[in-house]
């Protein structure tokens, strides 16, 4: 036990120790008072006024002491109850927000300290709020309705500047001032930006326009490319098919013309065959009539006298009639055929070339027909023109029937006849209408003789003569044959 009591006693020692160490850290932890970055320690004793920031410091007890001040940013509203004025007169209501510290410096800090230190929050913004709203009033008054609300930067610019003085005599920088809203009673702000918004509306319209513009321009522009190529196309087309059928009329052409001058050749032939026919026939038929007025000359002088005229009669009626109607009938062909090509050419002209090479050739086809036909009936004007007084006088004679037909083809038309007679001599009943048509048979020869200028008797007479220039056949010529004839009657 008595071995033992020393190392209790210096446990109890050691124990005793540690609790007073405990004791005077505890006592000096207290004592120590430190300031985090965003505060300032404003230490004021028997050492004079100090600041302590970002570190710590022992504040002896009854000589000492310390208070904290906030170094964080304030912000809050400035918002004047009363309306601003503009430099126009134009009474405003402005609010805006300011960010506020204190200066970091220790300067500051202490001046910050002797201002606002015993003073609350409330108090101390309600001070910054009152300096802030004068300077913005008086900035406001510099300047226009159109100024604050088109450039708020500047308005915030002024207000740093102005009150930056006032801020550094407290102690506080001004952070940001911004505004928030500019209003006023007279609607001075929404009609300002009326014009804006209109000038923005149209310049929208007229680029909204311009773009349709554009874009129709560009849609027009690529029709207008689309219709070219396809207008090429079609002329090439067209080309193709105007050369085709261009090479089909001028071969349809050279056909018709052939086929034209093939006819043209068979018409002269047979005009010429039957021309020869008709010759030779005129000559049988005056050799007959020769022989016949050989034999009964002296009993039918009187006969021949009236043949004569009736012959000269029916050779100016021929010509007269068949003549100038053949001359008649070639030129009107002509003419038809060279309107036909006249109209032919006109209206292959609004057409396009291929219309007016096939119109051509068919004016030409119809020319070369009208002329083959203008040819033929010379041919035949020609053979009529060949003709002698016997065959004015076949014609004259073979006629007369068809004229008397012609003259009753009424009658015959006549379903029935009612024949009333009262006997009043022979001129009555069925006799009195044949007698009427032997009658019209009897004026026949007077009515060739009026057309003609000549008598039948003039045109009988003749006839005699065409014998005597008919060919004998024993080779004496006409003037020695009637000679012979008149001594051998002596």
């Amino acid at each position: 036990m008595l071995g033992m009591s020393p190392l209790i006693e210096i446990w109890v020692v050691a124990g005793l120790g540690v609790l007073v160490l405990m004791f005077l850290m505890s006592v000096l932890a207290r004592l120590y008072r430190k300031a985090g970055p965003h505060e300032a320690l404003v230490v004021y004793g028997f050492r004079g006024t100090r600041v302590v920031k970002g570190h710590g410091t022992i504040i002896f007890p009854m000589v000492e002491n310390c208070r904290e001040l906030s170094l964080e940013l304030m912000s809050f509203d400035v918002a004047p109850q009363q309306d601003l004025y503009t430099r126009q007169g134009v009474a405003v209501t402005v609010e805006a927000v300011a960010q506020i510290k204190v200066k970091s410096d220790t300067e500051s800090i202490l001046t910050a300290a002797e201002q606002f230190l015993t003073k609350t929050d409330q108090e101390r913004e309600g001070l910054i709020r009152l300096v802030m709203e004068g300077h913005l009033r008086g900035i406001i008054g510099q300047l226009t309705v159109e100024e604050i609300v088109k450039q708020p930067e500047m308005v915030s610019d002024r207000m740093r500047s102005t009150c930056a003085d006032d801020m550094n005599k407290m102690g506080l920088e001004v952070i940001s001032f911004t505004i928030k809203e500019v209003r006023d009673k007279n609607e001075y702000i929404l009609n300002m930006g009326k014009p804006d918004v209109a000038r923005i509306k149209r310049d929208a319209d007229v680029a909204a326009a311009e773009a349709d513009r554009d874009t129709a321009i560009k849609r027009a522009l690529a029709m207008r490319e689309s219709a070219v190529a396809k207008a090429q196309a079609d002329q090439e087309r067209v080309l193709a098919e105007t050369l085709s059928l261009a090479k089909q009329a001028e071969a349809q052409r050279d056909l018709e013309v052939k086929k034209a001058q093939f006819q043209e050749t068979m018409k002269k032939q047979q005009a010429q065959a039957d021309k020869a026919y008709d010759i030779q026939t005129n000559i049988m038929q005056q050799q007959v009539i020769a022989e016949q007025v050989k034999v009964q000359q002296v009993e039918k002088e009187q006969q021949v006298k009236v043949q004569e005229a009736e012959i000269n009669r029916r050779e100016k009626e021929l010509i007269a009639t068949v003549l100038k109607q053949a001359e008649i009938e070639r030129q009107r062909i002509e003419t038809l055929a060279a309107a036909e090509k006249q109209r032919l050419t006109v209206e292959a002209e609004g057409h396009a070339a291929s219309i007016r090479q096939q119109g051509e050739a068919e004016a030409e086809i119809i020319f070369k027909k009208g002329e083959a036909e203008a040819k033929a009936m010379n041919v035949k004007a020609e053979a009529y023109q060949e003709y002698n007084q016997a065959a004015v006088i076949d014609k004259l004679l073979t006629g007369l029937p068809d004229v008397v037909r012609a003259m009753a083809s009424p009658l015959a038309n006549v379903d029935k006849i009612t024949i009333v007679s009262t006997g009043n001599g022979d001129a009555a009943g069925m006799s009195k209408l044949t007698g009427d048509m032997a009658k019209m048979a009897a004026q026949v020869p007077a009515l060739f003789e009026t057309l003609s200028g000549m008598s039948m008797n003039e045109l009988l007479s003749k006839v005699r003569l065409i014998g005597d220039k008919s060919p004998r056949p024993d080779g004496l010529p006409p003037s020695e044959a009637k000679t012979g004839a008149a001594g051998a009657g002596k």
